[in-house]
């Protein structure tokens, strides 16, 4: 019987990894029937599959949906809309618009904050015996700098970070307070009176810019601003997350840090490769074609999966090892083709100001407890990582 790979349950333990490997090595291209997904769907695996679907010139389109659920028949209903699931010249449009509040360009305003965010973050840890980095620490940085870019202010940006917890934390029951889609909701409903207020009283942040375009409707203001929100967020506090545990299991790996500072930033994109936070995303074909052989139908949808193509041995040997050096790194974690992540540059940032200031004042982690991975088919992310610190 094959495995429905929407299923969020493959993905709440490390056998996903034994899973990748067995498609890897034969080079799978898989179809999951409808259940979960309500048409069904192809998945790929290996790096050049994934990068082919994802290709700027491959005829695939991300307008009806970005992740599993959606299809032609069953569109994403910010499709066209939202800079994720748009083409073309609104997609060109979108990008220019929020490109800047995102890249390097804004780095110097966002300094201060990083900076002020990573020392609360060794502070806290250092004041515990033991951390949750899940709940505690890798939710901080990326919520703080993303408010900072969209300009929601400091006293409110706890809400917002508890309500992204409970609208992404997947099926988890330590976010059972509401469904994530009540919490969604409450997300909407939060950018929509920033929005008001905004109109009143502009200012240089995000949500300004986008009124002051003129091309965008309130409602496409306010799916851009979730869009930034939900990408800011989601991805980087799992791979925050994600490098504590790397820390964990590789000994050794801080002091490499620490004795030669250069290693950071080939080690940002180690962890951004060992990690894969965005587990997997959707493209629809827009015309019959062929995958690494696959025939694939015009409207049929096609995972690629950027977790799996992240440990695929033909480009990374040892892949399930993490090494800080690795060098070439093509990892596939922020995509690929017109749809990269436009917030590479902001995670780059905060992950390597982490661990710059990890590796000075840390020697070593270790757990506390279990590994807890979140049951999620779109987020290779944890719901629990408590460690105790080793501190030089």
């Amino acid at each position: 019987m094959p495995r429905d790979l929407a299923n969020p349950d493959l993905y709440t333990s490390e056998a996903r990894f034994t899973m990748w490997q067995e498609y890897l090595q034969a080079d799978a291209k898989v179809w999951s029937d409808p259940g979960l997904s309500p048409s069904g769907f192809w998945s790929v695996f290996s790096h050049r599959d994934v990068s082919s679907v994802l290709s700027p010139k491959a005829p695939f389109t991300s307008e009806h949906g970005m992740m599993i659920g959606f299809d032609a028949e069953h569109p994403d209903n910010s499709g066209g809309r939202m800079l994720v699931v748009s083409e073309g010249d609104w997609h060109a449009t979108l990008k220019r618009l929020i490109g800047p509040f995102l890249s390097r360009l804004r780095a110097p305003e966002l300094q201060s904050v990083l900076h002020r965010e990573v020392r609360d973050v060794i502070d806290r840890l250092r004041s515990e015996d033991s951390t949750d980095i899940a709940v505690s620490v890798g939710p901080r940085l990326p919520a703080a700098i993303v408010c900072e870019v969209i300009g929601v202010p400091l006293s409110e940006r706890e809400h917002l970070i508890d309500l992204t917890n409970h609208a992404f934390g997947g099926e988890e029951s330590s976010f059972d307070r509401m469904t994530p889609a009540e919490a969604h909701t409450e997300i909407l409903f939060y950018f929509h009176e920033l929005i008001e207020r905004r109109r009143r009283q502009p200012g240089s942040d995000l949500v300004s810019a986008l009124l002051e375009d003129g091309r965008l409707s309130v409602d496409d203001v306010l799916v851009n601003c979730d869009n930034v929100l939900i990408g800011g967020n989601e991805t980087t506090r799992h791979s925050i997350t994600g490098a504590f545990h790397a820390f964990q299991a590789f000994p050794g790996t801080l002091d490499a840090l620490h004795d030669d500072p250069d290693l950071a930033k080939p080690a940002v994109e180690e962890v951004v490769r060992w990690t894969s936070p965005a587990a997997h995303v959707l493209r629809v074909a827009t015309a019959d074609c062929e995958i690494g052989g696959q025939e694939i139908l015009k409207g049929q949808p096609v995972v690629a999966w950027l977790s799996a193509a992240n440990r695929d041995e033909r480009l990374f040997p040892d892949p399930h090892r993490f090494l800080p050096n690795r060098a070439p790194n093509r990892h596939l974690g922020f995509g690929n083709g017109p749809h990269h992540c436009l917030g590479a540059a902001l995670a780059r940032l905060e992950l390597h100001a982490l661990l710059r200031e990890l590796a000075t004042e840390a020697r070593g982690v270790e757990l506390a407890g279990d590994v807890r991975w979140m049951r999620s088919n779109l987020v290779q992310g944890y719901s629990g990582l408590e460690v105790t610190m080793d501190w030089r």
